[in-house]
């Protein structure tokens, strides 16, 4: 039984666009312009520039597979099994501990407006509807799941658009050339915590290839859609912080966007952002319960993880079991807190995937120099230059993190031997049946 695929290119641009922008977003401005004042739009625009790097690497590599599993299939193919559960196992648990890291997000906020939410019977009802509905979607069908990602994409721009429209009204005629001084005067090392912190709101897109086995023409749909992701995103990333500097000047504060909105809209400000807050959150969720379960599904394809987790419905041809066990892991994460660990290495583990899949595209080159696929020009160069900056970003990994990191590959570790040993199994049951006849 084969997936059914339903996702076209527009589908599959709004779901990287869902899976870029999330909450960060409203706290990245204001450590901008705590370490760069003026000159801090320049750094969204630098970091979505040395983000391509990774982003070009990724769109050559996707378009050489039709089937789910994103970089952990990527790298499998490439360096084998070993690496490819590396891989996979740091892509599942981070993107598990980012979606029920939004689900509190969330709820934090309705908190706000509705203070009963925060505790009780109505939190664990508000994360169970929360979660709820993307898995009701997804169930049913990767379109369903997409439509729910599509709207919901909308839904978390439509706010930050109005909040754009409305600065460039009031600021945009007041837009000055950056001169040089204030471009330098921060040192470099500011502008080297500005780009790293930066590039991190710009993570996510990987998530987005990972239901390949359900997308109309991957090869051709994955690299358009990583790339309007990345204008899209850039664009919307360089216009708030325009509009959040030209507010406040170089006056800090830990909720700029905040006091934009409030400065625009009025005493509604504080509330306009809440929503748009709480739209970004569902939005991750409904993409990630989208997401990663088909990565669990490719574990069982490629004989990673025991059958019965990639076994589709027999109607809706999904991924149904893995779906309902990704969706519930989430919830008790989500209610119990215990997702903080994932989420810490979050920031390490992308940064291997990263360095992986830029890796593999070299060395993917080298296996299927014929393939019909993709071919980035320069394409090693790109793939250099993304391996290096992802080494870069892996600097920012404290003690703490790296534990958690090798706590996650040595569950990988485990994970290939029992896949070794199973396969092993598999080979000699077939020995004895072939010697049989």
């Amino acid at each position: 039984m084969d997936f059914v695929r339903s996702i076209g290119r527009w589908a599959l641009a709004g779901l990287v666009i869902n899976c870029i922008i999330g909450s960060g977003i409203f706290g990245i401005p204001s450590e901008l312009i705590r370490r760069l004042g003026q000159a801090s739009p320049l750094a969204m625009i630098a970091a979505g520039l040395a983000m391509a790097t990774i982003m070009a690497c990724y769109a050559e590599v996707a378009s050489q597979f039709s089937a789910p599993g994103g970089s952990y299939l990527y790298v499998r193919t490439a360096f084998g099994r070993f690496a490819g559960l590396q891989i996979g196992w740091f892509d599942l648990l981070s993107g598990l501990g980012g979606a029920a890291a939004s689900a509190n997000l969330f709820v934090a906020y309705v908190a706000v407006m509705f203070p009963q939410v925060g505790h009780g019977f109505d939190r664990v009802a508000v994360l169970t509807g929360l979660i709820a509905v993307p898995l009701a979607a997804n169930y049913r069908g990767a379109r369903a799941g997409a439509n729910v990602s599509s709207v919901l994409t909308v839904a978390k721009l439509a706010p930050l658009g109005i909040l754009i429209a409305l600065g460039l009204w009031r600021f945009g005629h007041a837009g000055q050339i950056i001169h040089p001084a204030e471009i330098t005067a921060p040192g470099w090392k500011p502008w080297l915590e500005a780009l790293l912190l930066v590039s991190f709101a710009y993570e996510g897109f990987e998530d987005a290839v990972v239901p390949a086995g359900e997308m109309k023409d991957p090869r051709r749909s994955v690299p358009f859609a990583i790339g309007t992701g990345l204008v899209v995103c850039m664009a919307a990333y360089t216009l708030l912080q325009f509009i959040a500097a030209a507010t406040l000047g170089t006056r800090t504060t830990d909720q700029a966007l905040a006091e934009v909105a409030a400065m625009l809209l009025g005493p509604g400000g504080q509330t306009f952002i809440a929503i748009a807050v709480m739209l970004s959150a569902y939005g991750y969720i409904s993409a990630a319960i989208l997401n990663a379960p088909r990565l669990a599904s490719a574990f069982a394809e490629n004989g990673d993880g025991p059958e019965w987790l990639g076994k589709l419905h027999p109607r809706f041809h999904t991924p149904a079991l893995a779906i309902v066990i990704y969706a519930a892991l989430l919830w008790v994460l989500a209610m119990t807190g215990t997702f903080l660990w994932a989420l810490a290495i979050a920031v390490g583990a992308s940064t291997i995937y990263y360095a992986a899949v830029c890796a593999s595209l070299i060395r993917l080159r080298r296996m299927r120099p014929n393939a019909d696929a993709l071919r980035i020009p320069l394409g090693p160069v790109w793939a250099a230059a993304g391996i290096a900056f992802s080494l870069l970003l892996l600097t920012q990994v404290n003690a703490r993190e790296g534990l958690l990191m090798l706590v996650t590959a040595a569950i990988a570790a485990a994970n290939w031997w029992w896949a070794k040993r199973n396969a092993r199994c598999v080979m000699d049951v077939a020995r004895e049946l072939t010697a049989g006849r």
